[in-house]
């Protein structure tokens, strides 16, 4: 068993390596424009090792007391053989997969399955030449493997019975190792070894079978909302959510219902730059000039600078979230955000997206490990030219926690970067880390209240680096063309005997820079308002499926807010909550501008049947959209008709 064991793994890794090159060398161009064959190698090694470890995982581990025996040995071979032709096949597959997608296979292989007929017949009529070779190159790979992997050959001669316990505890903790494949705080995923913004390139580093598998885990995080609140007829659904958002007449493009065109509320002949910051579990409660617990001096002063929302609403609860509403501007969903979905790794609308066809350079930086929450391999398939985290920095960081480089080193890197763009346009996400549990900073920064390990004390620390960053920026030479917002992804802990806890998706969010207003607002925001307004303010002319208002031209005064399964829906005082399988409830609510102890106030009212019907086209939308790829940039051909 053991040498069985062995030839499998020299075998897969063998034919995974010369299935990328081969690949590599027929994709040559785009390969060598992202930075050439290493990484798409030194990547698939790693992506190889994780899966087999886990497949070859039963035979190594039961070798040392089996593997001299035959019918576990033949048990073995057969587990071995099967996971051989499943390698093979999607290998085998991969360049036509390629060819038609341009990607490696994924869930469509799962879609597939639903519809044998006319995949079968599709097959048939237009790649029988395609598929006549790929069976014979199959068969031949899957013979060759059969014979390097028979399954009467067992161990000479079992282990001596002292070392059989030593081996097991060995082969475990390298199985363990090589299956996690980094040390570092998450494991291994795609999204580690996404290195460009070409989608399919980055798919290159990744085997077959582990993509179509990945896929296949995240088909489960796919969960539709007409499956938890119930249905409504798409007309319906699409009349509503288009006549909220103030779209009149027909859609641009019957396909993409949401698509169309904005006009900025600012002239020029250059539009600006945009920077967004996003700050950790930034919460309003923390906020002295929102009602909360004043640990934020730098940011209430520079709210006296800007346009200050005061009334802005997270639309969920984690920063891939957050990242989602103000990067994407789609709405939230019981499932899992978009970072982490299949069907929106690539041509998913992004603010990077729109605004690379406007000649921008598009950035996203962190400073942690971009592949958290699949950060790396969501932007880079999405419009974002360059994704920018602690192990790419310029700048040396100074200080690095369990979560990555500080605030401040974050903010070095930001201004260095921004310096060195020049003249070039430019947007820059750039997301903060400090703020989070275990609350680590460096020394000597604030003066700390009680255990310097705190939230509080985080905060305090977060905000002083935000004012150290302003600082220098409004003394640099990008200031005057640049403008910024700064936003909290969500709360530091949302909790609360609510059904949806509104106070603790209360967040700061704060315009400024180049032409923006100074202003106080206590309209209602949602975070998916914040993109169109930057659009508006930057002075882009577009075309985009955004929902959110531009709130230089009008107030919705509406939140959207997703908590675990219940969905909320605020409109001015009057909160609509749907729950799984339950009929909807619908509360008068009363904010709580002191954060005290008593919470909120949510009164039960009779529910508002039009209410009920907005709220619900609103939770419907995004997973149809989702599901049906309609929240895109249409293809330049298609919008030029």
């Amino acid at each position: 068993m053991r040498k069985l064991t062995w030839r499998f793994i020299v075998a897969v890794l063998v034919f995974l390596t010369l299935s990328r090159v081969g690949l590599s060398v027929w994709q040559w161009t785009r390969v060598h424009d992202a930075g050439g064959l290493w990484p798409i190698l030194l990547g698939g090694w790693r992506i190889d090792l994780s899966l087999l470890a886990m497949v070859v995982a039963l035979p190594a581990l039961f070798s040392p007391w089996l593997g001299h025996r035959r019918w576990p040995t033949r048990i073995a071979a057969w587990w071995l053989r099967f996971w051989w032709l499943l390698y093979v096949l999607l290998e085998v597959s991969t360049p036509q997969f390629i060819a038609e997608y341009d990607t490696r296979p994924n869930r469509l292989y799962f879609e597939y399955l639903t519809s044998p007929h006319e995949v079968a017949s599709m097959l048939w009529q237009g790649y029988k030449l395609s598929v006549g070779a790929g069976l014979i190159v199959f068969a031949l790979i899957a013979w060759l493997g059969f014979r390097l992997l028979p399954t009467r050959q067992p161990d000479r001669a079992p282990l001596r019975g002292w070392l059989r316990p030593v081996v097991t505890v060995l082969a475990f903790a390298v199985l363990f190792l090589a299956g996690r494949g980094t040390l570092q705080h998450r494991p291994l995923n795609a999204s580690q070894v996404a290195f460009t913004n070409d989608a399919m390139v980055n798919t290159l580093p990744l085997n077959s079978l582990y993509n179509v598998l990945n896929a296949a885990l995240a088909l489960g995080n796919e969960r539709s909302a007409s499956a938890v609140y119930g249905k409504m007829p798409e007309d319906e659904m699409n009349r509503i959510v288009r006549q909220t958002a103030g779209f009149d007449g027909a859609p641009l493009d019957p396909q993409y219902p949401s698509l169309h065109r904005q006009e900025p509320t600012r002239q020029g002949d250059k539009p600006l730059n945009l920077v967004i910051i996003l700050e950790e579990s930034l919460g309003a409660q923390f906020v002295g000039s929102l009602g909360g617990a004043g640990y934020t001096p730098e940011l209430d002063k520079l709210s006296n600078e800007g346009w200050w929302l005061e009334r802005t609403y997270a639309t969920g609860t984690r920063s891939a979230r957050g990242l989602e509403a103000t990067t994407t501007g789609f709405l939230p969903t019981p499932a899992e955000a978009v970072l982490k979905l299949p069907r929106s790794q690539r041509d998913f609308f992004t603010l990077g997206a729109l605004l690379d066809t406007f000649g921008y350079h598009t950035r996203f930086l962190y400073g942690g490990e971009a592949h958290f929450d699949n950060m790396r391999s969501f932007f880079y398939g999405n419009g974002f030219n360059e994704v920018v985290d602690r192990a790419t920095f310029k700048t040396s960081p100074q200080f690095v926690g369990s979560w990555g480089a500080s605030d401040e080193d974050m903010f070095n890197e930001l201004h260095q970067r921004l310096l060195d763009d020049g003249d070039k346009s430019t947007l820059t996400v750039a997301f903060s880390v400090s703020n989070h549990t275990p609350w680590e900073y460096p020394a000597g920064r604030i003066k700390a209240e009680g255990d310097p390990a705190s939230n509080a004390n985080a905060v305090r620390y977060a905000d002083w680096s935000i004012g150290r960053f302003f600082e220098r920026a409004k003394q640099s030479p990008y200031w005057n063309h640049t403008v910024f917002l700064i936003v909290a992804d969500h709360d530091a802990r949302v909790f609360g005997a609510s059904l949806v806890p509104v106070r603790h998706f209360h967040i700061p969010a704060l315009i400024l820079g180049a032409g923006v207003p100074v202003k106080k607002d206590d309209h209602i925001v949602s975070q998916v308002d914040l993109a169109p307004t930057l659009l508006s303010l930057i002075g882009i002319r577009s075309e985009h499926p955004m929902l959110g208002a531009d709130l230089t031209q009008r107030y919705p005064d509406r939140a959207i807010m997703q908590y675990g399964d219940n969905y909320g829906y605020l409109k001015g005082d009057q909160l609509i909550v749907l729950r799984p399988n339950q009929a909807p409830t619908q509360y008068h609510y009363l904010l709580d501008h002191e954060y005290s102890a008593n919470g909120e106030k949510l009164v039960p009212v009779a529910v508002d049947p039009s209410l009920e019907k907005t709220a619900l086209a609103h939770a419907l939308w995004p997973s149809w959209a989702y599901s049906k790829q309609r929240y895109r940039l249409p293809p330049k051909a298609d919008t030029e008709k």
